[in-house]
């Protein structure tokens, strides 16, 4: 009986985690943008190969992206963990 709830539980948490990762995704870009803003008085943050920003500029901005992401993705799992767990009593594995 338990091996059906862990079958359960994984095939439910799956795709949350799925749809997650794509509005986590979705959710810090939007974030990002806007926090880019209140640093750095231009629209787009820098990429890594537009030759106008310097290492420093390009630096910053990928380690604020990233630090947005994950803290972004990190709730949402959470956030997707918990419901499962109401949802079945078990905390995903």
């Amino acid at each position: 009986m338990e091996e059906i709830v862990v079958i359960r539980q994984k095939l439910l948490y799956k795709p949350i985690g799925m749809v997650g990762g794509v509005a986590a995704g979705a959710v810090a870009a939007v974030v990002f943008k806007r926090v880019w803003r209140l640093i750095d008085d231009r629209d787009e943050a820098p990429r890594a190969t537009d030759k106008d920003f310097g290492w420093p500029e390009i630096l910053i901005a990928a380690a604020l992206q990233g630090a947005i992401f994950g803290v972004v993705k990190a709730a949402i799992d959470r956030g997707g963990a918990t419901a499962v767990q109401q949802v079945t009593g078990r905390w995903p594995d």
